[in-house]
């Protein structure tokens, strides 16, 4: 009797839980509806379904990938802004694919099952339920995957975009993953700017080191590692905490910057760090600068985080972008022209997420109405983006782009040479400093070389007509334009 009501307690502290959650989500749900209107919910949000509660992290479901990385891109920081103001203790949310019986759902569905088997005195089989408890050997294993945040699919090798950036960080992360804990590359050290591919890379890794299924990888980002070590002092588990790190064959901590100002949390990874690598454990970090220029770390981590490989991933090419964009184009299917993937390479240059999410917005847009995708719609559906990286454009940069577009010289913007080659797009760049600057026609041409106004007025002129005749000509000037102006 006794163990039938306990089995009914757990029942209801559970039904009792995943109410509380679905009082929260629907204030949520609510708030997003008035905030983003009723069409764009329905479109993006009313398929969200609560998952499992772990700790601080709340997992929302989404039927797609496709979805689920539109939410995550688009309203991800929201999501986790109300979540927070419902439940102070949830400062995460993870989107992943799945269906409404995924999680937390499923395991109500999983403890209904079982209660019923207990009040009619029959006894579950495992051929009709999973064991409760699971082998002695996995426990160790399910509590590091406890720990340890999931990687994403998506970030291998295979889809990771190689170019001079950070070709020297890629063929590192290929080769612990190949050889892990080999000398010269353990730690390694991974650091550049937001969105350049460090977390990319070490997802790679740990996809890579797992699919023989003979490593186990734990994957965090430090913040978590943090609030972790935090939840094992308040609950008296530290020894528990330092175990579970302590047997994986590879930790990978993401943005290590998190844990500048954090004593403590500081000297337990110190320890953590030393007991892995003293064992042959590989350990692979990431952060925003170097270590030696990460002030706040103690002068003992700083060492110890430098004594591997340290390997940079510089800010991306023009031509690196370009490459990123025609891989993801051609993944989604939609066609893309050549001119708007040029005009966001060079428009969006210092963050290849937000570049990712740029075309993948272009993309749903384009699905979505059907409509094909041009420099015009481009503009309308990006003009939030585009304007975040709006400047004001000066000459000097009108003639840089105009010479990098038609492969001159810059210096041919001021010299005397007629040739055709070198006078259109000298041409082209008078017309758009006339179209795209405050400046008088003087004073354009004192700029290429001290060519009187009547030459400038000529070269608008000139461009002018071409533009009339030739489609490719204009589409060419076009683009410039879109891509210099405020």
């Amino acid at each position: 009797m006794s163990g039938e009501l306990s089995g009914y307690d757990a029942v209801a502290e559970a039904r009792s839980a995943r109410n509380v959650l679905d009082i929260h989500w629907s204030r949520i749900c609510t708030r997003l509806q008035a905030e983003v209107g009723e069409v764009e919910y329905r479109t993006w949000l009313k398929q969200i379904t609560i998952g499992p509660l772990d700790g601080d992290e709340i997992v929302l479901n989404l039927p797609t990938r496709f979805l689920r990385d539109w939410v995550r891109s688009q309203y991800g920081d929201r999501l986790t802004t109300l979540w927070n103001a419902e439940l102070p203790a949830i400062r995460r949310v993870e989107l992943q694919v799945g269906r409404a019986g995924d999680g937390a759902a499923a395991g109500g569905a999983a403890i209904d099952g079982a209660a019923a088997d207990g009040a009619s005195g029959r006894a579950s089989t495992p051929a009709s339920a999973p064991s409760i408890v699971p082998p002695a050997e996995d426990r160790a294993a399910e509590s590091r995957n406890d720990l340890a945040a999931p990687l994403d699919p998506r970030f291998t090798f295979d889809s990771f975009i190689v170019g001079k950036p950070n070709e020297f960080a890629y063929a590192c992360a290929r080769r612990v993953a190949e050889r892990p804990s080999s000398p010269g590359f353990n730690p390694l050290f991974l650091y550049g700017g937001v969105g350049l591919g460090k977390t990319h890379l070490m997802h790679a890794i740990g996809s890579e080191l797992m699919r023989g299924g003979a490593v186990s990888v734990a994957y965090m980002s430090a913040e978590k590692f943090m609030y972790r070590f935090i939840a094992a002092i308040r609950s008296q588990s530290t020894m528990e905490f330092k175990e579970q790190l302590r047997s994986v064959d590879v930790l990978m901590i993401d943005d290590l910057q998190f844990l500048i100002g954090k004593d403590n949390t500081q000297e337990e990874f110190f320890h953590t760090f030393n007991a892995l690598v003293d064992a042959g454990r590989q350990i692979v970090v990431s952060a925003d600068k170097s270590p030696s220029d990460l002030s706040g770390l103690e002068d003992r981590l700083r060492t110890r985080l430098g004594c591997g490989m340290v390997a940079d991933i510089h800010a991306t090419t023009f031509e690196l972008r370009i490459s990123i964009l025609e891989a993801k184009a051609a993944a989604s299917g939609v066609a893309v022209p050549a001119k708007v993937l040029e005009f966001l390479a060079h428009k969006i240059t210092s963050n290849v997420r937000e570049l990712e999410g740029a075309l993948n917005r272009l993309i749903a847009h384009a699905n979505l109405f059907g409509r094909s995708v041009t420099l015009e719609a481009t503009q309308d559906v990006l003009h939030d983006i585009l304007k975040a990286h709006d400047r004001r454009v000066t000459i000097e940069e009108i003639q840089r782009k105009v010479s990098e577009h038609w492969n001159i010289r810059l210096t041919d913007m001021s010299s005397a040479r007629r040739a055709r080659a070198v006078a259109r797009p000298r041409q082209v760049a008078m017309y758009l400093a006339k179209q795209l600057t405050s400046r008088s026609l003087p004073e354009i041409g004192r700029k290429f070389g001290n060519r009187d106004h009547t030459t400038v007025m000529h070269a608008v002129a000139r461009v002018t007509e071409l533009m009339e005749r030739d489609t490719a000509f204009a589409e060419d000037v076009e683009l410039l334009r879109r891509m210099l102006e405020s």
